[in-house]
């Protein structure tokens, strides 16, 4: 019994410039989407208080908690992370694989989370196995 192996096609130029543009457009549209929850960021009325001194000043943050959110590729090799380092995309993570920050919606946590999960999930639809990554600053 002879057993047929399919040769894994490899990706082109231009197929990884489209997967690029459809996972870009994705992320937008999904951190246009997101709701960030407001807070409001004021001074403790004791120093390690749980409370606002609202006679104090106060800021109302509308976009929310802050922070940074990336999208992780691995393994950091193959045609598509070629093709992200012919574009100044990304750049190779500390803990392996490559990794693309997310430098859209300003510093609102909601939306860079909404960026990086929708981006990674079309990758994941391409067989580019990515996923998402986040913290708060």
């Amino acid at each position: 019994m002879t057993q047929v192996i399919e040769k894994k096609k490899t990706l082109g130029k231009r197929e990884c410039a489209r997967i690029y543009k459809e996972a870009y457009e994705a992320g937008i549209k999904a951190g246009k989407e997101a709701i960030p929850t407001p807070i409001v960021v004021g001074t403790p009325t004791t120093p390690l208080g749980n409370d606002i001194d609202f006679k104090k000043q106060t800021y109302f943050v509308s976009e929310g908690l802050c922070g940074f959110a990336w999208v992780n590729i691995f393994p950091a090799r193959g045609a598509f992370v070629n093709y992200l380092k012919s574009i100044n995309a990304g750049s190779k993570a500390y803990y392996g694989g490559y990794e693309i920050w997310v430098r859209e919606f300003g510093q609102s946590i909601t939306r860079k989370e909404a960026f990086a999960g929708a981006f990674a999930k079309v990758l994941n639809s391409y067989g580019i196995n990515a996923n998402a990554g986040s913290r708060l600053d």
